[in-house]
């Protein structure tokens, strides 16, 4: 897929360990609760290095404390989302790790259809646009991201 244009580099966590380090700092910066499931489920999100479903998440949290049932996943996502450290992909209905957890941002999604594989960009002057045609319409944005469907570059025969 296409280059990472990152705008604000010194916020990206590169790698699962690190992003999970910086999910881990930003938690303890807004004094947020990141249980011992929370933490697993963040775990399993940022190691598959590829976008989760929440049953897929249920059998790599398998035979870890409480996270046998369906509630308790979904409560651990949900508590992920809603701290923006992790994206929910509305078309493949998966989750991917937020490369940006210390911030919120607006985020544009490449998802490729074919092998689901997904990647997150950073792009101000699409983020401002879209925000200024929400607002021209008295929309007041809460969360802005742009799923975009395609084929990547390996799917497609390119270079990856």
């Amino acid at each position: 897929m296409a280059k990472d244009r990152c705008a604000h580099p010194e916020l990206h966590a590169h790698g699962a360990a690190a992003y999970v380090r910086a999910v881990e700092a930003a938690c303890r910066e807004r004094r947020l609760n990141l249980t011992p499931i929370r933490a697993e489920a963040l775990r399993c999100i940022a190691e598959a290095g590829k976008p989760v479903k929440a049953y897929e998440l249920l059998e790599l949290m398998r035979g870890g404390p409480g996270a046998s049932a369906p509630p308790t996943v979904y409560r651990a996502l949900e508590f992920l989302l809603s701290h923006g450290f992790i994206h929910r992909l509305a078309s493949i209905n998966a989750f991917l790790a937020c490369h940006h957890p210390a911030a919120g941002h607006v985020v544009p999604i490449l998802i490729c259809e074919r092998c689901e594989q997904a990647q997150e960009l950073e792009d101000e002057s699409l983020a401002a646009g879209l925000r200024a045609m929400a607002e021209a319409q008295g929309f007041q944005p809460r969360s802005t991201y742009l799923e975009v469907l395609g084929v990547c570059a390996r799917c497609a025969g390119g270079a990856a």
